[in-house]
């Protein structure tokens, strides 16, 4: 089968493509890299002129005066130009509604082409969208990534990311994907919730991750328990960071002398891996029901997460509470609580880590959940 991958924002698709290369499928993707994190892909469609210092300047003045992003014509123009090489593919799939980072009258100028010279088209939800947002700001879950700024709406401007969804232009980008796509596929319990119900919706299929790439060894605890924090400063409130480090306050004070506290911000994939390789304990999200990308990945390495572990998530899996991962609340106070259960009682942290390995070897494998995408683009029709 001939697969194109539309978008890279946590290394899914990179993880999907290997699973499916494993299974001798042929498989391109193409995307930016997402700034700072520079995921490898096959065709690089980020801007290069206007991230140079003076066109720069002149990005974000004629935004500030149009709020219209001048470096999507320069994405918009790569995509076109290689768009005869996009064409009799079995299978496309966007990683979300907003795959080419650009304005959506671009990017469904471009879909256009894209699906009327391959077959089928599929859509991820796996991050902010039409929906996914949409069904947070009802507040039917007790909280989302929106929380922050639904308790303080002057945040507004630091949530303009996600707001975006709601829009005219947006809503418009997201109808046009539902009426020419088979259909959506969540990738975790996050947006598994608010696609409930909704008809072209073709289930939870979870991540997948190239366990072959991530070395896990046992945990030892000869010394100090190494917690590590790793901040993106981008999404620094989206991700409760502020939690995670009153909470570290609270831990570096009462046990200095039995943690070692190690905090990082915006590296690049690369680094960040290797950077928290040593650690015990990883901070990863707080407005979370479920795992994300770099969450996984640390479990897979046996790390023992913070992270979301719902009842939601818990009951899907079959799981018990502490088992595999611990469930990251909006209370600092509680996650310190949760921090000294750990340092006090060594021996789950170890336990822990084997139990989280054993998880995503289960149900994460890259090549089990390559089969089950196949199986979907198999099963669904025009």
């Amino acid at each position: 089968m001939k697969i194109l991958l539309i978008g890279e924002f946590s290394r899914l698709h990179n993880s999907l493509k290997e699973g499916l290369s494993q299974l001798g499928h042929d498989v391109t993707l193409i995307g930016s890299g997402d700034l700072f994190k520079k995921y490898p892909v096959d065709i690089n469609i980020a801007p290069v002129f206007f991230r140079k210092k003076a066109p720069v300047f002149f990005r974000k003045l004629i935004h500030k005066i149009t709020g219209f992003d001048i470096a999507d014509v320069e994405t918009y123009l790569k995509v076109k130009s290689i768009l005869t090489d996009l064409q009799d593919y079995d299978v496309v799939q966007l990683i979300n509604e907003d795959a080419f980072t650009m304005h959506p009258k671009m990017q469904i100028s471009i879909l256009k082409r894209i699906i009327n010279q391959n077959k089928k088209l599929y859509l991820l939800c796996c991050g902010d969208d039409y929906i996914t947002i949409n069904h947070y700001l009802k507040e039917e879950l007790k909280y989302s990534i929106l929380t922050p700024y639904l308790k303080n709406r002057t945040l507004k401007k630091q949530f303009s990311y996600s707001l975006k969804y709601t829009t005219k232009s947006y809503k418009k980008l997201h109808e046009f994907i539902k009426k020419h796509s088979q259909g959506t596929i969540a990738t975790d319990i996050d947006y598994h919730l608010p696609m409930l119900n909704h008809k072209q919706y073709l289930g939870l299929i979870p991540n997948p991750i190239n366990t072959n790439k991530l070395s896990y060894a046992p945990l030892s605890i000869d010394g100090k328990i190494i917690i590590f924090h790793g901040i993106n400063n981008m999404n620094y409130i989206k991700k409760g960071n502020a939690f995670f480090e009153e909470a570290l306050n609270i831990i570096q004070k009462k046990y200095t002398n039995s943690v070692e506290i190690i905090t990082t911000r915006s590296l690049p994939y690369s680094e960040y891996i290797k950077t928290y390789n040593k650690a015990h304990i990883i901070l990863d999200q707080v407005y979370s029901y479920d795992q994300g990308y770099n969450a996984l990945e640390a479990m897979s390495q046996g790390k023992v997460v913070f992270t979301g572990a719902e009842k939601e998530w818990l009951d899907y899996y079959h799981l018990k509470e502490d088992s595999v991962a611990i469930n990251a609340l909006p209370d600092a106070t509680a996650i310190a609580k949760k921090l000294e259960w750990l340092i006090l009682n060594p021996e789950k942290i170890l336990e822990i880590s084997k139990n989280a390995r054993a998880f995503i070897e289960k149900e994460h494998d890259y090549i089990t959940i390559a089969k089950k995408y196949l199986e979907t683009w198999d099963t669904t029709t025009n």
